[in-house]
């Protein structure tokens, strides 16, 4: 028998769940088109067709995750695909991608909030570390009182939307000022499309997050899977066109007002609002929104981090790989002892980064990639096994396409340690369930993590 629906209508449930998971992707949009500049050395004539080619990969990994929520409709993303299709042991892999994700979007949206403060009270930068550390602490402290707050953060991520949508039209319409940044300041000598394919990389953090409803749908224990999959499809949906439309008109309002790299205290995505909006009162609210959903943010992964180790952790019914004190839990079900854990590691990538989000995006964007690949690798052997050769080519070329981004960031250099940190989380936890006699139903844990 289906399972009946009780609470709240369908629709408020429906907008509470879809914009406090897209809450992650949409926030990216405060920092992904800046460091697309940055990587183009300034270059605005070459920043819309580098966001372009962005916002069609995030397309094409949507697509993916929108057949993993109708293969999986309990939940369960990438850990599940990779599990099923090439067995239980690499199922670590993409957990142990999503344990560094979750640390780096802590660090970069608390940085990336900080920032959007500062751009709006200067006399704030001398403290920027510290001010970035009491966000933080403040933030993992509001996650000892539970997983409540949902539609709160939709609230958020709604507002920004509203106030973002409106900063652009007038823009367009009648801008307040423009910058003073030529289109090509130094062309490289790279040529064009070569400059756009080396570039396109380091904006696809603002792919991060393009996961979350396809382990979200969990949540959703009131419903049955038929409306799991239509929450979870849509929500996917509305991830396209929201981030994707945001991304692209802004970068083409930076383009239009002549908004180059920023200064130390501010951010590119500020001073669009500052020419667009001047500095009144609708530039003030662009700046609070986008801080408030970058801490929506960061306290979404401040819930799935330490929960998804509470479900390593264990109990007699679940895979006991971490050991169980990571599993304690107050009477409000937060698990204390693994937020400690991300608040430390959180910390330290702050202290590293002294507070910068830009010095944060290339490592961002490399650890979840891996969890992309090794969905769209498991996705495209799940549609050739069912001789769906058209499917299991696009599979294909978005996880060659995923490969090639991968490889591009990691030969920046220092990024690499995303990808060694992935690789000893995933190891040790491996490692661990080997010990502990290998437990059945370790490729539903996220899952289980989510549905906690």
């Amino acid at each position: 028998m289906a399972r009946q629906h009780s609470g709240p209508p369908r629709a408020v449930l429906f907008f509470a769940f879809a914009f406090a998971v897209i809450a992650d992707p949409v926030s990216s949009v405060a920092y992904a088109i800046e460091a697309a500049l940055r990587a183009l050395h300034g270059d605005l004539s070459r920043l819309l067709p580098t966001m372009a080619l962005v916002v069609g990969l995030v397309a094409l990994v949507t697509a993916n995750y929108w057949q993993l929520v109708a293969r999986f409709p309990k939940g369960g993303g990438a850990a599940a695909a990779a599990g099923r299709a090439f067995g239980p042991r690499w199922t670590f892999l993409p957990i142990g991608a999503l344990v560094v994700d979750f640390v780096l979007t802590i660090g970069i949206s608390i940085s990336a909030a900080a920032s959007a403060v500062i751009a709006l009270a200067p006399a704030l930068a001398p403290w920027r570390i510290a001010f970035a550390l009491v966000l933080l602490v403040a933030v993992g402290g509001l996650t000892w009182f539970g997983h409540g707050g949902r539609l709160l953060f939709a609230a958020m991520t709604s507002l920004f939307v509203v106030i973002a949508a409106a900063v652009v039209v007038l823009g367009f319409v009648a801008p307040h000022s423009t910058g003073t940044a030529p289109s090509t300041p130094h062309p490289g000598s790279h040529p064009a499309l070569f400059a756009v394919l080396l570039a396109f990389p380091v904006a696809m953090a603002l792919a991060t997050g393009v996961e979350a409803p396809s382990t979200a749908i969990a949540q959703l224990g009131q419903l049955d899977d038929t409306h799991r999959r239509r929450f979870g499809r849509g929500t996917l949906a509305l991830l396209v066109i929201i981030v994707g439309g945001l991304t692209l008109s802004l970068t083409a309002l930076a383009a239009r007002l002549h908004i180059g790299i920023p200064g130390l205290d501010s951010t590119q995505i500020a001073d669009i609002a500052r020419a667009a909006a001047g500095s009144g009162w609708l530039y003030t609210a662009f700046q609070i929104t986008s801080s408030l959903l970058l801490l929506a943010a960061a306290s979404s992964s401040f819930q799935a981090g330490p929960g998804l180790l509470k479900a390593l952790a264990g109990t007699h019914e679940r895979p006991s790989v971490l050991p169980t004190w990571l599993g304690r839990t107050n009477r409000h079900h937060t698990p204390y002892w693994s937020v400690v854990v991300y608040l430390g590691a959180a910390a330290l990538i702050i202290l590293a980064a002294a507070g910068q989000e830009q010095e944060l995006v290339l490592f961002y964007a490399v650890a979840v990639f891996v969890s992309f690949l090794i969905g769209l690798v498991a996705m495209a052997r799940f549609a050739r096994a069912e001789r769906k050769t058209a499917l299991a080519a696009v599979n294909a070329f978005a996880a060659a396409a995923v490969a090639f981004t991968l490889i591009v960031n990691l030969t920046r250099g220092w990024p690499i340690l995303s990808l060694l940190a992935t690789v000893l989380v995933a190891g040790a936890l491996y490692l661990r369930w080997n010990r502990a006699g290998r437990p059945s139903g370790i490729e539903d844990v996220e899952a289980k993590a989510e549905a906690d």
